[in-house]
């Protein structure tokens, strides 16, 4: 089967590799007919966080079942499902609590397994044609409809992308009237967004430098903030002071809730050319109202081969705990517990509720990926969510 393979650092290509075959009776193989590619990709395509060549990348992956385990009972030959991007295997202490990215059986010695992520375990990626599910009956979520159907994107993003954008506004306490502002444009703070007014969010805010993606967020109904014409946290108070902070609330011109989703490869917004790990937390610290709520969605790698100025090779960032303390302001962190959400956003997809798709603006084949990537990475041509097809 053809996979797009890691070679080095900005380097991947489409390699011929063994197909994926069933290897335990629990197990299923899926024939991909769509495989996204994610930021958190970026991390290992840059050289950041120890990828070793020979790496089948991808983690967002949907197709149909092509052969199951004799052992596997509830998805069968030519379901079409989507495999969420932590595999878990259902029944251990975590699993049963529904913390599924923290699995103990999938990763021997340590918690918690994803497909093609360097430290992740041993399990191969789904930028391919084939794809081997483990705990197949666990993590194979069923979808309606056919291949390549008006809803193939949107199914994608559950596969990551869009649980995602759901689990930081779960992370930050979401509630209806909240005020929300989310730092980073890419796919997961889009919709991250998108989640936030989902839930009944009073205002949200985007904060990112790139048009499109800003343009994006406008489209998805939030209002964009673009920190390349000043102090993002100064933009958004004179914003909510403009629109009328409500009476008795006039010190609480921040926002109640506060998203990164941006990580570790922050920008600097006085020099964006440069990165600056801390800039996302420090801004949040100062934005978020006294008793407010802070969701950590961005990875914070712990190991990074070349590390910004201001950062660390072990992920030990300086963050502004006083002020969290001093402010009362709770943060959420974590990978996330994808099966917690993603059968009730798939109905909501399927109902009518949710279009995510509206943040994909890319698609090609296996083939193209070498220079999705590449633009990806450069953050331009307005790409914001690629999808490969990759059968």
């Amino acid at each position: 089967m053809k996979a797009v393979v890691y070679e080095g650092t900005r380097e991947v290509g489409v390699h011929d590799v063994a197909d994926a075959e069933i290897e335990e009776p629990t197990d299923v193989v899926v024939r991909l007919t769509s495989s996204a590619i994610c930021g958190t990709d970026l991390h290992m395509y840059d050289g950041r966080t120890g990828a070793e060549p020979g790496l089948v990348i991808g983690h967002e992956p949907l197709g149909v079942v092509e052969r199951a385990g004799d052992a596997v009972s509830v998805v069968k030959q030519g379901d079409r499902v989507v495999i969420p991007t932590h595999l878990f295997c259902g029944l251990c202490f975590n699993c049963r609590r529904g913390y599924t990215a923290a699995c103990l059986r999938v990763r021997p010695g340590s918690f918690g397994a994803a497909y093609g992520y360097a430290g992740m375990g041993a399990y191969r990626g789904a930028q391919a044609q084939l794809l081997r599910v483990p705990f197949a009956d666990a993590n194979c979520v069923r979808v309606p409809g056919e291949p390549l159907d008006d809803l193939e994107d949107d199914f994608v993003l559950l596969a990551d992308a869009f649980v995602t954008g759901w689990h930081a506004t779960e992370l930050a306490r979401m509630e209806a009237g909240a005020t929300v502002a989310v730092f980073g444009a890419g796919a997961i703070g889009l919709l991250a967004a998108y989640s936030a007014l989902i839930r009944g969010a009073a205002e949200v805010y985007v904060v990112d430098y790139i048009h499109e993606r800003l343009d994006k967020a406008g489209q998805i109904g939030a209002t964009p903030v673009d920190f390349s014409k000043g102090d993002p946290v100064e933009q958004i108070r004179e914003h909510r002071r403009r629109a009328g902070v409500p009476i008795g609330e006039e010190p609480m011109d921040g926002v109640s809730k506060g998203i990164d989703a941006v990580g570790f490869q922050a920008k600097d917004r006085g020099d964006p050319t440069r990165e600056n790990p801390t800039q996302v937390i420090s801004d949040l610290a100062r934005l978020v109202d006294p008793t407010g709520n802070i969701a950590v969605a961005g990875v914070y790698a712990q190991k990074d081969l070349d590390p910004a100025p201001d950062g660390t090779a072990d992920g030990h960032i300086r963050a502004p705990w006083a002020t969290l303390f001093d402010k009362g302001v709770s943060v959420g962190f974590g990978r996330t517990h994808d099966r917690r959400y993603t059968t009730m956003l798939r109905d909501l997809v399927v109902a009518g509720r949710a279009r995510p798709s509206a943040v994909v603006t890319n698609h090609g084949t296996l083939e193209d990926a070498p220079n999705l990537f590449k633009i990806f990475d450069r953050r331009a041509d307005g790409i914001v969510k690629a999808v490969l097809r990759p059968n």
